[in-house]
């Protein structure tokens, strides 16, 4: 039996050589999955503030491409309830004209009179929600069938709604913010990179992890390639306040000795992935972001977030998160 685990005959596996140089095992593990593709060609941001990513998916057709299901879920909730409600009115809307179209006898108002297109379109309404107050009634088959099909229309959008609006309840989501500007720091003899985070809900967040990446331009062929920035603490087990999470800049990091000018000139970024549990639902939740340089404040310190009460309680004001102050003009770490 042969071994070549259904990859064909010996001899049929192309010359590895044509398939030009193997990335090295630290892009292989550090590249967070964008690719030896994404990392040699692409000029844009990789990750973006909000966590998002610069991804451009084509060639998968309308409907796949819209993914109404997921849109629902994601969108913000101001985005969703305005859809709901201009569906619902659509809808109603839409009724209303087909009431109209059957003719004008096709809905009777008690008094033997009939219906105008406002009350056409109130019926709509009352017949969509099953409410039926009786006083307008269908009449004849068309426009009997028309109230066949809306209260079908209304059980199935009211199931999907309010399915929908469960989902987006029950989903767990992180809102951890990202403090708008990292800073080089003064860290005991050294320099740091710092960045500073905290939690916008009231639900806490367990085992929260971060890891830190720097990402750029390298070589004479410009390959971006990505190094591991190594932490003062990687993980917190409680995270009630706030975290200001610290890469010393000492000689082993790949920032020693660079400039504001050498991070534009090599199109640097820092990718930021935190993981912890969502102690609300018990599950893994996620925060990604980053930072270019224009992001990235030299010799700065950030200003101090905690009010105390006279009692002795401490608070987090997140409205300062981003506050940082300016300790000179030097840019070197």
């Amino acid at each position: 039996m042969s071994g070549d685990l259904g990859f064909g005959e010996a001899g049929s596996v192309a010359d590895p050589r044509a398939l030009g140089p193997r990335p090295s095992l630290q892009e292989e593990v550090h590249d967070l999955g964008f690719g030896a593709v994404v990392a040699r060609e692409s000029r844009e941001r990789l990750l973006n503030r909000d966590g998002t990513f610069n991804v451009d998916r084509r060639g998968r057709g309308f409907f796949a491409s819209i993914s109404p299901y997921h849109a629902l879920l994601t969108m913000p909730w101001r985005a969703y309830f305005g859809l709901i409600i201009a569906a619902y009115f659509a809808t109603n809307l839409f009724f209303a004209c087909a009431y109209e179209l059957c003719g004008p006898n096709a809905l009777e108002v008690s008094g033997q009179r009939h219906a105008s297109f406002l009350e056409a379109f109130f019926f709509s309404v009352q017949t969509l929600a099953t409410i039926g107050y009786g006083r307008i009634a269908p009449v004849g088959l068309g426009a009997n069938l028309l109230v066949t099909v809306e209260s079908l229309v209304g059980l199935l959008g009211l199931a999907l709604a309010t399915g929908i609006l469960f989902a987006r309840f029950s989903r767990p989501m992180a809102d951890i913010v990202f403090s708008k500007h990292a800073i080089i720091a003064p860290y005991r003899d050294m320099q740091a990179f710092e960045f500073r985070i905290a939690n916008r809900r009231t639900n806490e967040v367990l085992e929260l992890q971060a890891e830190v990446l720097f990402s750029r331009l390298e070589g004479p062929e410009r390959v971006r390639r990505f190094h591991v920035l190594s932490l003062e603490r990687e993980k917190v087990v409680f995270f009630p306040l706030s975290w200001t999470v610290v890469h010393p800049i000492d000689s082993s990091s790949p920032l020693r000795g660079l400039t504001h000018q050498n991070l534009i000139d090599t199109d640097a970024e820092i990718l930021i992935l935190l993981t912890g549990i969502d102690e609300t639902f018990s599950q893994m939740v996620q925060a990604r972001s980053s930072y270019k340089p224009d992001e990235i404040v030299w010799n700065a310190k950030f200003k101090d977030i905690f009010r105390r009460s006279p009692g002795g309680s401490l608070s987090v004001d997140v409205g300062k998160l981003h506050a940082i102050d300016r300790l000179g003009s030097t840019e070197g770490a």
